[in-house]
């Protein structure tokens, strides 16, 4: 009966689902969302090393004013062997230094950032070499000018050529081409991970930068021990390093990846939540229409509700009959907005490339639970006043 009266005014009972379809297709599209920038967060950070931390110079205060960190010296590469030797719980240590630098290979030239790295660079940062070999441990002692290729650069300097053997150019000075690097693809942040030059520390410290400082160690930690120790001792081992006494500040600072990486789940939940709590005030205007809708159906179907009851229909008859059609009504436009939030999921990510979206069950669920939910509370009201009817008074009405 509840179907019979939907299809008999189709275009009225599909006005009034469609708040109910615009609400849970909004809800699932944008939990869908939420979860997809999440996931890609989460993979971002994975391949930066979650457990990672990353140590930086940081100046001491004059006045109360901070230097610039560019004017910072106070690391060094004993500061980063110290770590690799006396603290408990490291897997893999790095010193990095890092500049912009004109490349050069016969007609074509690039501008990329060249980054001075040790052999355990590749290990902690997941690094794959495709053709060639990475850099050597004899090539950090001997300061050669070798150099591994991001795919980006090969490609804009090199088109389809293999580069490796290749001379090329960095700051107007030769480099041979030892190795390529695997894709990695845009990071979290839309920076282009193979857009880098990848060669030796010591190359790039002395014989292009010409400093005797560093500007980051980047230290894995081994599965198992607490970052958070591990940074504590850390601290006290470079404080005593750098004769810091008590009422000193640090002179660098340890920047905790999975500490950045809670933070932002924690801010993508919190906006994924506010949104879906705004998408979810649809299903709440669809709910009071469908309200709206079954109070005119009441009002149009009197006489059939006096009838019902002088035939003997009890007050749950009528009651059931009126909350049947409006969770018919809510059912089905969950079931359309499903499926519409889960097509706009879908489609978002062709528009929009850099975003990424991840349907899950659980939302699905939820949405149509909650829009039978709408359904069956606003539709209480109107199935009462239906089932409350004096069947002589309905008989008369007009």
């Amino acid at each position: 009966m509840a179907l019979t009266s939907i299809k008999a005014n189709g275009m009225r009972s599909l006005l009034t689902m469609l708040g109910i379809i615009i609400g849970v297709g909004a809800v699932v599209a944008m939990v869908a969302l939420g979860d997809g920038v999440k996931a890609q967060t989460t993979d971002s950070f994975g391949e930066l090393g979650a457990n990672t931390l990353n140590i930086m110079p940081e100046g001491g205060r004059n006045k109360g004013v901070r230097q610039a960190r560019s004017a910072m010296q106070s690391l060094k590469t004993r500061d980063a062997e110290a770590i690799e030797k006396k603290v408990k719980g490291i897997q893999y240590v790095s010193p990095v230094v890092s500049s912009s630098y004109q490349v050069v290979y016969g007609n074509e030239n690039v501008n990329t950032s060249v980054r001075g790295v040790k052999p355990a660079y590749l290990q902690k940062n997941s690094i794959t070499v495709k053709n060639g070999y990475f850099i050597t441990d004899d090539a950090i002692e001997t300061r050669l000018r070798v150099a591994v290729l991001g795919n980006t650069v090969a490609v804009n300097l090199f088109g389809q050529e293999n580069p490796v053997g290749k001379q090329i150019r960095i700051n107007n000075q030769p480099f041979r081409v030892i190795g390529i690097m695997d894709t990695k693809g845009a990071s979290g942040m839309g920076e282009d991970q193979d857009d880098v030059i990848l060669v030796p520390f010591t190359t790039m410290q002395e014989r292009m930068l010409g400093i005797t400082y560093i500007q980051r160690i980047e230290v894995t930690v081994e599965q198992g021990y607490s970052q958070k120790d591990v940074g504590q001792d850390i601290i006290n081992l470079l404080r005593s390093r750098h004769h810091l006494t008590a009422t000193q500040d640090d002179d660098f600072r340890i920047i905790d990846m999975s500490a950045i990486l809670k933070q932002m789940e924690d801010l993508m939940s919190k906006l994924s939540l506010f949104v879906t709590l705004i998408a979810a005030i649809s299903l709440l205007v669809g709910g009071i229409g469908i309200m709206n809708i079954m109070m005119v159906s009441v009002t149009e179907r009197t006489r059939e509700i006096g009838i019902r009851k002088a035939l003997g229909a009890t007050f749950s008859n009528i009651m059931t009959q009126f909350l049947i059609e409006s969770m018919v009504l809510s059912g089905i436009g969950g079931i359309i907005g499903i499926m519409l939030g889960c097509a706009i999921a879908k489609v978002v990510p062709y528009i929009v490339p850099q975003a990424a979206t991840l349907i899950t069950v659980a939302p699905i669920i939820i949405s149509f639970l909650f829009s039978m939910a709408v359904g069956l509370f606003f539709g209480i009201y109107p199935a009462r006043k239906a089932a409350k009817l004096d069947p002589i008074e309905a008989l008369r009405y007009e």
